[in-house]
């Protein structure tokens, strides 16, 4: 097993479009109720390659399994040294490892960009999450209650940050 991380390219579209609507219909990682379009995902795919935000694939033996990726925070100015950041693992492939190595390369990734902040939009009851985020050294902001509305029931938001600098 050879797994390496690398630059996703358009030929990962299909399974990174794959492992984001599995995330959308099945969990509460992912706060849309409907699975992404292929066209959605492309311009998803250019937006962060124009704004030169990484997208990272997990490569197992040339097959994309997992994705890390980061982007705006928000939009006004002043947030632009602050990313915001996803990693997403193919189910079959998940508690091996590969969100950890993705991770790791997201933020090596923007401390060479220079970022000074990541932070992390997790589902506050996806306490796995947390505790693999507080890992890297992610601390809490806080919770935001009742935030989302999915799959019949309230969603609380827990936010971490990371410092990177």
């Amino acid at each position: 097993m050879e797994l390496k991380i690398r630059p996703a390219k358009t030929e990962d579209l299909e399974m990174i479009l794959k492992i984001t609507n599995h995330a959308i219909l099945h969990t509460t990682a992912l706060y849309d109720y409907e699975a992404r379009t292929w066209e959605a995902h492309e311009k998803w795919y250019e937006n962060k390659i124009t704004a030169n935000f990484p997208v990272l694939v997990a490569d197992l033996n040339g097959k994309a399994i997992g994705f890390g990726t980061y982007g705006t925070f928000r939009e006004k100015p002043a947030y632009h040294p602050t990313v915001e950041h996803s990693v997403y693992v193919d189910p079959e492939h998940t508690g091996h490892g590969v969100g950890k190595i993705l991770l790791e390369a997201l933020i090596t990734t923007a401390k060479a960009q220079n970022y000074h902040l990541m932070i992390g939009c997790i589902d506050a009851a996806n306490a796995t999450s947390i505790a693999f985020h507080k890992k890297f050294g992610f601390t809490s902001c806080g919770t935001i209650t009742e935030v989302a509305h999915k799959f019949d029931r309230w969603l609380d938001l827990e936010i971490m940050q990371l410092k990177l600098q």
